[in-house]
């Protein structure tokens, strides 16, 4: 495994292919009040890009670019989170996507654990560590723990995403995954307006 670090933007040219997995490394976990500080990028091939960014101008072109490319398909574990800070300090709308997390939900009925650790344990054979999950991601220099953790949040989504897809088609579920797909980003708008707590398809 390779890590390719980046000041403020993806390098000019660079092509990740069709399919990137893409996730997001914050503050903390609230909207407005944590700031956007990392994106990591991985095209499935055993290696990452980590870009950090330059607060709070979010000057990168090239990412944004990537983000809103309607032939490049962004792969995410729990990307509601992530699609929402994108479009709150990048002013993009991040599409076409998929989230592991939403396939685990409806393949693995089996099982309550979605999350990335024991998903990537189940169906990619991988004990991932969470060590530098909570650590500070606005610091000035990232450390190589950092950076090889935020690789890893991306390097087995590609394999993730087939696994889960096979059990999808199985199940006969993988039009309902991809209709939650689509209205992901809408989701994540309904989070920034104020509706992040409440089920507005919910009865009461």
């Amino acid at each position: 495994m390779t890590v390719y670090f980046h000041e403020g933007d993806l390098p000019d040219g660079l092509d990740l292919g069709p399919e990137v997995a893409i996730d997001s490394e914050t503050m903390g976990l609230r909207f407005r009040r944590d700031p956007l500080c990392v994106v990591q990028l991985s095209s499935g091939d055993g290696n990452a890009h980590v870009v950090r960014l330059n607060r709070p101008a979010y000057d990168c072109p090239n990412l944004k670019r990537l983000l809103t490319d309607p032939k490049v398909l962004k792969i995410f574990h729990f990307g509601r989170f992530d699609i929402g800070m994108f479009e709150l300090h990048l002013g993009v709308e991040t599409r076409p996507v998929y989230c592991t997390k939403i396939a685990s939900k409806l393949a693995r009925t089996y099982t309550d654990r979605h999350g990335l650790k024991d998903v990537a344990r189940e169906l990619a054979g991988v004990d991932m560590s969470k060590a530098q999950q909570s650590s500070d991601w606005g610091a000035a220099e990232l450390s190589q723990a950092q950076m090889d953790y935020a690789a890893s949040d991306v390097l087995y989504l590609h394999v993730i995403k087939d696994r889960l897809n096979e059990m999808l088609v199985r199940e006969g579920r993988m039009e309902l995954a991809q209709a939650c797909f689509d209205f992901l980003p809408t989701r994540s708008r309904l989070d920034l307006a104020g509706w992040d707590e409440i089920d507005i398809f919910a009865h009461a």
